[in-house]
């Protein structure tokens, strides 16, 4: 058994229309935008949302989407668990893994970081 969790909604967007998406998305969910330096993301803080919310740098791809970051304690078995219900690994890491839901939809698996994840995780 390992524990899980919904940490983040990642808004993806191509280099030439991040900025815009983050400003929009930081005025709709009326948080602040906050770039995590070094790294394709923009941290929207005190989003009015129960997730955490980020937008993402996708660079040169053209297809704008969502994609979920899941947290789990338990990589490989939440790998497995997750392939038994339809996922597909795209791309694994060290420690962390990129998988494509039954229709092709991008997430991620992670560790544990976010504060929350003590309290709100979900034993599987």
């Amino acid at each position: 058994m390992h524990r899980i969790m919904l940490r983040e909604v990642i808004i993806d967007a191509p280099a030439t229309d991040v900025e815009a998406v983050t400003r929009f998305w930081s005025g709709a969910l009326a948080a602040t935008p906050h770039p995590i330096p070094g790294e394709p993301f923009t941290a929207l803080r005190d989003a009015a949302s129960l997730p955490h919310v980020a937008t993402q740098d996708i660079g040169d791809d053209p297809t704008p989407r969502y994609h979920l970051d899941i947290e789990t304690d338990d990589l490989e078995a939440e790998i497995a668990r997750l392939e038994g219900l339809g996922a597909t690994v795209r791309t694994r890491h060290a420690d962390y893994a990129v998988m494509v839901d039954p229709v092709g939809l991008p997430f991620c698996l992670l560790p544990p970081v976010s504060a929350e994840f003590e309290t709100r995780a979900k034993t599987v």
